[in-house]
């Protein structure tokens, strides 16, 4: 019952009524009839990393999905079905056994099938593939009404477009059934730094274009004299033999040198395609050997206008209330298509290439009065950044009003509405992230 009052932001506490693990879908259809009946708040818990209280259920029945873990991978059919309380890492375990990979990931695989396919979920390879959402083939759901039904865009394809990156809010998943790629069996990675952010961003746009590299990430990192110093990693598959064109150009030629990062830093490094998927691993029991991982984590995800990141991330890293970055966080930029991303609850910018800007903080976990700053200042910042044009990442530890939430969803927010009175009229289903009065 403790675990299910907090969540990895340790920030909101909440008291719910009950914990219950179902361990069929039939059970979780059970739960939430019987939460209806009373009218009482119903929320999945995956593995728990919502930032701001998105996934609790005060007063009334947190559904603990980690009994739902089955994978199954069918190699024939190129998919693999999944329960919600899977995490993405015995995904990619079970899925490169066979050769396969889901076509994007999220960074970290110790999250949810089910969470990330709730907020739609993005990797290194959105550039290219948009979201991992985009990727399902089919859902088995529990609605909010208690019906427990199988969609996909064939059958309710309604509810399917409204589960997945659809925050929770007209049915919990169950299962999902996902579409596999072949998978390298090695890569070679590249980090790529830059003192000037014009440079960086204009490099960022130039490989989400021509899709030279698979993967594509960044971060803004802290340097000297309170400046910022800006990194892309991008990695390309490698089985020993990039392309090479004559005897002085090669395939690292081919794939780097027209960008206008400083050659003396570059870092060149080849792994298999494995340890690259685990590659926040060690981070994270670094995080958890220090306590950091238990701190108050005060998230803001946005996305931005790629023709305005430019400027936008430089001042936003500038200002007073964002110096924390510098020792307790880490500042992820993200390049992204845009018609690549096709669940149709995300919200997204106008425009073809747009930038994924995530602040990842931490705050002393004795001083509220510092949290509550940092989350003034995510206010703040999303303010700012909807008026260049900027729309929110929900996965974000900012509190937003019913009215907000109307216009983040803009000419999309009536067909939600009907979509979420037909198979959640109760208005049960996750209500921590507080879309509905």
């Amino acid at each position: 019952m403790a675990l299910a009052s907090h969540d990895f932001g340790h920030i909101v506490e909440s008291r719910p009524l009950g914990v219950v693990t179902p361990r069929s879908g039939g059970a979780v259809r059970e739960i939430v009839s019987l939460a209806g009946a009373q009218g009482l708040p119903v929320a999945a818990r995956g593995c728990g990393h919502a930032p701001y209280g998105q996934g609790q259920a005060h007063g009334g029945y947190v559904v603990d999905m980690g009994a739902l873990d089955e994978v199954r991978c069918v190699p024939g059919d190129r998919t693999l079905v999944a329960g919600a309380g899977a995490t993405w890492g015995e995904v990619v375990r079970v899925a490169l056994a066979e050769g396969l990979v889901p076509p994007v990931l999220p960074d970290h695989l110790g999250a949810s099938v089910g969470g990330v396919l709730s907020t739609g979920g993005f990797g290194a390879s959105s550039h290219r593939r948009g979201l991992v959402a985009d990727w399902v083939r089919e859902l088995e759901v529990v609605t909010g009404a208690g019906e427990r039904l199988v969609c996909s865009p064939e059958p309710h394809p309604d509810l399917f477009g409204a589960v997945l990156a659809g925050l929770g809010q007209c049915a919990l998943i169950v299962r999902a059934t996902l579409r596999l790629v072949p998978a390298p069996v090695r890569v070679r990675r590249y980090r790529l730094y830059h003192e000037d952010p014009a440079g960086f961003f204009t490099d960022q746009r130039r490989l989400a274009r021509d899709g030279r590299f698979s993967h594509v990430a960044g971060q803004a990192r802290p340097a000297l004299g309170g400046t910022w110093r800006y990194m892309i990693e991008a990695v390309a598959p490698y089985d020993g033999g990039l392309p090479r064109v004559d005897d002085w150009l090669t395939g690292d030629d081919l794939l780097i040198g027209d960008l206008d990062h400083d050659r003396d830093t570059e870092e060149i490094e080849d792994l298999s395609y494995a340890e690259y998927l685990h590659r926040l691993d060690r981070d994270e029991r670094l995080l958890r050997a220090t306590g950091e991982w238990d701190r108050p984590h005060p998230w803001l995800t946005l996305l931005i206008p790629e023709a305005a990141a430019a400027a936008f991330v430089p001042a936003a890293l500038a200002e007073a209330d964002q110096q924390d970055l510098r020792f307790c966080g880490v500042v992820q930029l993200r390049p992204l298509c845009g018609r690549l991303l096709r669940a149709p609850l995300l919200r997204r910018p106008p425009g073809e290439l747009l930038c994924l800007l995530s602040l990842m903080r931490t705050a002393p976990p004795t001083d509220p009065g510092t949290v509550q700053r940092m989350v003034a200042a995510n206010r703040g910042l999303y303010e700012r950044a909807r008026a260049v044009g900027g729309v929110l990442h929900p996965v974000s530890a900012l509190p937003m009003t019913p009215e907000d939430w109307r216009a983040h969803f803009g000419p999309d927010w009536a067909g939600f509405a009907r979509v979420k009175e037909q198979y959640d009229p109760l208005h049960i289903l996750t209500r921590g992230y507080g879309l509905w009065a």
